[in-house]
């Protein structure tokens, strides 16, 4: 009964929300002179082409959040887990093949698996994975590039950056990396595991119903923080004109922190930022489209929000930082050495 309550009073929340958006637009085109309209108009489009784009793969990550949550046991996850650091880390960045989920889809999928026990560095090395080694992107960077060079870079720089972010995490303790809530969580699933050996089986399709109420659960929660990803995406894009980040084209260095602030600045879903590379290549240097292709998938806006609900505010630090250096100084050494 308490999480019927809770689901309704999100549903509620959620749909406020939306009615507060469209009231406030109304108001603007009322109000508002004809070029700040238009700069609203541009705002809306903006922020509803981020949102429609990511929320199927949000769907899609709560599902298979909600799945996990039913049928997926921790000692599951523990007897296949491997214990050395770089092979837990290799196993996390592989896990992503097996998962058709974006940064806003895997990060609930991230989540849920931590409250089944999943070790620290498998976890950070699946989110960083992920988004680009997995069979939708896989097969919409080979739709633009072919067997390209950029194709082979895109994969094995991402796939080895997540590994060596996921093998640092290892040592870490977990009370400082998730949130408390998330801690908590987590051992209340397992306690209420214990609870349900000794009780009666449920039915299959059963259990398959309490996981899509979980993984409505799960999408409920998470919409609000994609909103606000996807506001301030728009925001940003609306207040920062592209034009001024691509004059840094030019340069080994330049030219790669242009493109990775774009790609966090975009918030583009990684099964289609191959395509909208193909606008950069011949204005910026190779290194930096293989650093928009890697770091954008990793962070974005939205993704940072999502990130607020799993893990504590120095791990986000973390999680933006390691990234961005790892990508830069590969990018850069890509371009010097010549690519």
């Amino acid at each position: 009964m308490t999480s019927l309550t809770h689901t309704v009073r999100q549903r509620n929340y959620f749909m406020l929300f939306l009615l507060a958006i469209l009231a406030t637009v109304f108001l603007l085109r009322v109000y508002l002179p004809t070029l700040l309209w238009q700069r609203t108009q541009a705002f809306v489009t903006i922020f509803l082409g981020i949102f429609i784009e990511a929320v199927p793969f949000l769907v899609a990550g709560a599902l298979v959040s909600g799945l996990i949550a039913e049928f997926v046991s921790p000692d599951f996850l523990q007897r296949f887990s491997p214990r050395h650091p770089l092979s837990a880390a290799m196993a996390g960045g592989a896990l992503g093949l097996t998962f058709p989920v974006c940064e806003c889809g895997v990060v609930p999928v991230t989540r849920r698996l931590y409250r089944k026990g999943l070790p620290l560095s498998t976890g950070i090395a699946f989110l960083l994975a992920a988004p680009v080694v997995n069979p939708v992107v896989i097969a919409s960077t080979y739709a633009t590039y072919g067997w390209s060079y950029i194709f082979w870079w895109r994969m094995g720089a991402a796939f080895v950056i997540a590994v060596l972010i996921g093998t640092l995490f290892h040592w870490a303790k977990p009370d400082s990396v998730l949130r408390p809530e998330e801690q908590e969580a987590a051992h209340c699933a397992c306690c209420a595991l214990d609870a349900e050996e000794d009780a009666p089986a449920l039915s299959r399709a059963r259990r398959f119903w309490r996981a899509l109420t979980v993984a409505g659960d799960e999408f409920l929660e998470m919409t609000h923080y994609l909103v606000i990803g996807c506001l301030l995406a728009a925001a940003m894009q609306v207040i920062v004109p592209q034009s001024v980040l691509l004059a840094w084209g030019q340069g080994p260095v330049l030219s790669v922190l242009a493109l990775m602030v774009l790609a966090f600045v975009l918030s583009v879903c990684s099964t289609v930022d191959a395509f909208i590379s193909l606008a950069f290549i011949n204005t910026f240097s190779p290194g930096a489209v293989l650093a928009f292709l890697v770091f954008g998938p990793m962070v974005d806006i939205k993704s940072l929000l999502l990130f607020r609900q799993v893990f504590s505010r120095r791990t986000i630090v973390y999680l933006v930082m390691l990234p961005l250096l790892l990508t830069g100084i590969f990018a850069v050494a890509f371009n010097i050495v010549g690519g």
